[in-house]
């Protein structure tokens, strides 16, 4: 179970797998100095419902994972969240699609 921060702010917890992807589609972004909303659904343990945050550029987002490899991306999950944050609703974490055997 690894994790994100943004700023100083705790903001989920979150499946390495998961959040492999979220990396790849945010410093995606944030390359190309873009800002997007990042939209999650709390645990039950934060009380549940969702939460939403406004990345920009200049603010730090720091990924941590607990494993130490790293995870084989999915470039149509990958290219599904930022499809998302190009979008007025933002991103979210949507399921991984299937990949497609080449």
């Amino acid at each position: 179970m690894g994790s994100i921060r943004y700023g100083t702010y705790p903001l989920l917890e979150i499946d390495d797998r998961v959040l492999a992807h979220i990396k790849a589609a945010v410093l995606a972004k944030l390359r190309r100095d873009e800002s997007f909303a990042f939209t999650w659904v709390r645990s039950e343990q934060r009380g549940g419902g969702r939460e939403t945050v406004w990345v920009h550029p200049a603010i730090p987002f720091v990924f941590t994972f607990d494993s130490s490899a790293p995870e084989p991306l999915n470039r149509a999950w990958v290219e599904a969240l930022v499809e998302g944050a190009n979008s007025p609703g933002g991103m979210q974490v949507v399921p991984e699609p299937h990949r497609e055997h080449a």
